[in-house]
């Protein structure tokens, strides 16, 4: 990734367009290369002849038009992992919660999402030789549930300083779905400015489902949601981090039989995620997690539990 190159390098782009994209948001190539024409137009203020050939030209300097699979494959070699304190969670999850994908976890509440984001805000800080991915954590909070002072006991469990460990976590509290929607557009500025690897947000799917309400708003709610989600996967891609988004859950009235509870969002969500995984509560206070759709990770599941540490291995599972 070239992020050092200057948005003027850009051919075509002087002094007046630069500073209208910088102002946009947009202040890096790749951020403009991945970003659709229409939208380019719209917050930036620029004509739409002039952002076709900008986007067309800051796809050239980064080289992401086309590719063979072999350059594909050198280029995730630059993958990394970050563990997420459970050995058997993670060997379900191929080794970690892995950087150019977004990672959904979805359950009912108290399952333990909101746990294991907090346990990964302080494991993506750990250097790589650490499992983890050296760098800092946006964190974006949408219900009111991120507890700085749960933050503290993780890293003072795992003998770090609380304070750096706190001090490396951006927070942002979402009010609402608009708000949560510009937060992610300022994700593509704060990321590389921030030094970030991790980006959190906790939930995706609660203003939505809040403020969409009925049959004849799903349509729009879904759109929305489609758009801002697939933001999020360009973020991961292009810079090279990890994206983690919690899911909430919703039952089936119809089906008597087997689990009636699927994860929020329908097929918009389910499209969009890499790789998700389902949480529910399971015996003597453990948790189980399963994947149930990866693009190469089997359908496999593990154990753990919630502890002063945060996630560990639930004990005594094989």
């Amino acid at each position: 990734m070239n992020e050092q190159i200057d948005l003027k390098e850009i051919p075509g782009v002087g002094s007046a367009t630069a500073s209208k994209l910088r102002n946009a948001g947009f202040t890096t190539v790749e951020a403009i290369a991945v970003t659709p024409i229409r939208e380019l137009v719209e917050r930036a203020g620029i004509g739409n002849e002039t952002a076709f050939k900008v986007v067309r030209e800051a796809r050239k300097l980064i080289s992401i038009d086309l590719m063979t699979a072999k350059e594909a494959w050198e280029r995730r070699k630059n993958l990394v992992r970050c563990s997420t304190g459970s050995e058997k969670l993670d060997a379900i999850l191929g080794g970690g919660i892995e950087t150019q994908a977004m990672t959904e976890f979805a359950g009912e509440y108290g399952s333990g999402k909101t746990q294991l984001c907090k346990k990964l805000s302080v494991m993506a800080q750990l250097p790589q030789d650490q499992e983890g991915l050296g760098g800092r954590v946006i964190f974006i909070d949408t219900e009111g549930t991120f507890i700085p002072e749960r933050i503290h006991q993780i890293a003072s469990a795992m003998k770090l300083d609380p304070e750096q460990v706190l001090d490396n976590i951006i927070i942002a509290r979402a009010y609402n779905s608009d708000h949560l929607c510009l937060l992610i557009d300022h994700l593509f500025r704060i990321c590389p400015e921030e030094k970030a690897k991790l980006v959190v947000v906790d939930s995706i799917i609660s203003h939505f489902r809040g403020e969409y309400v009925g049959r004849e708003s799903l349509a729009e709610r879904q759109q929305k949601l489609n758009k801002y989600l697939h933001k999020l996967l360009r973020l991961a891609e292009i810079f090279n981090l990890a994206v983690v988004i919690t899911n909430q859950m919703q039952a089936n009235p119809a089906q008597f039989f087997g689990d009636p509870n699927r994860p929020a969002g329908g097929h918009i969500l389910a499209h969009a995620s890499t790789h998700r995984v389902y949480i529910r509560k399971g015996k003597a206070g453990s948790r189980l997690a399963k994947i149930i759709d990866s693009p190469y990770l089997p359908e496999s599941s593990a154990r753990f539990i919630i502890t002063k540490n945060g996630i560990e291995d639930f004990p005594g599972e094989e």
